[in-house]
């Protein structure tokens, strides 16, 4: 499949500033778990960057992300996305929003597969959809990372890799604030030999 034709299902990737490669964004509005802690003071999904700044400012931003969201139904989706990918060295799904179901995980999963050469890094706050499958189960070239829900909290126990957000800045592991809010050489979050990562507070 050509990428012209691929973004016309998925709509086109992400390219951040911090990010070593392109990434993956759904709208914040959707996520399952982040819907509901937004609502509770202390969480971390309560003061979201996903929904403020451009991701609010530009009413475009919020369009392409709702057509990635539908074109998940779409049958073409894992062939589209894997058009779009193949050639990346680094991936990050979900710079905004979750996965949506055990379905979407799985997609994502046979995506991962068939870009072989791309690392995948998926952070999520699912841990009912997480749970339905086994680390063992995850493609080998991507990490899911499962995402403490409060500040200050430690990682969770039932998922090898972890992240966790802390509200000093001191004990964050994630070197970004420091080298002008970039990822630089640090691959920590694509790395499984690193259990957990934890990044300061936004």
């Amino acid at each position: 499949m050509k990428i012209k034709e691929a973004k016309q299902i998925t709509g086109s990737l992400t390219r951040t500033s911090k990010m070593p490669g392109l990434s993956y964004s759904l709208p914040a509005w959707e996520c399952k778990t982040g819907s509901k802690l937004r609502k509770v003071p202390g969480s971390v999904c309560a003061s979201c960057y996903a929904l403020k700044g451009n991701y609010t400012r530009y009413k475009a931003i919020k369009a392409a992300q709702y057509v990635r969201l539908n074109s998940l139904k779409d049958q073409r989706w894992v062939a589209a996305m894997v058009a779009q990918i193949i050639r990346q060295k680094f991936f990050r799904w979900h710079d905004a929003g979750d996965i949506q179901d055990l379905d979407h995980l799985k997609k994502i999963f046979k995506v991962c597969r068939l870009t072989p050469e791309t690392k995948h890094w998926m952070p999520t706050r699912e841990a009912s959809i997480l749970q339905q499958v086994t680390p063992e189960e995850v493609p080998e070239n991507l990490i899911i990372r499962m995402s403490s829900h409060m500040v200050d909290q430690g990682p969770v126990k039932f998922w090898p890799w972890t992240s966790t957000v802390t509200s000093g800045q001191g004990t964050a592991s994630c070197p970004a604030p420091k080298q002008n809010n970039s990822c630089g050489s640090c691959r920590q979050c694509w790395d499984r030999e690193t259990p957990t990562v934890s990044y300061g507070k936004h």
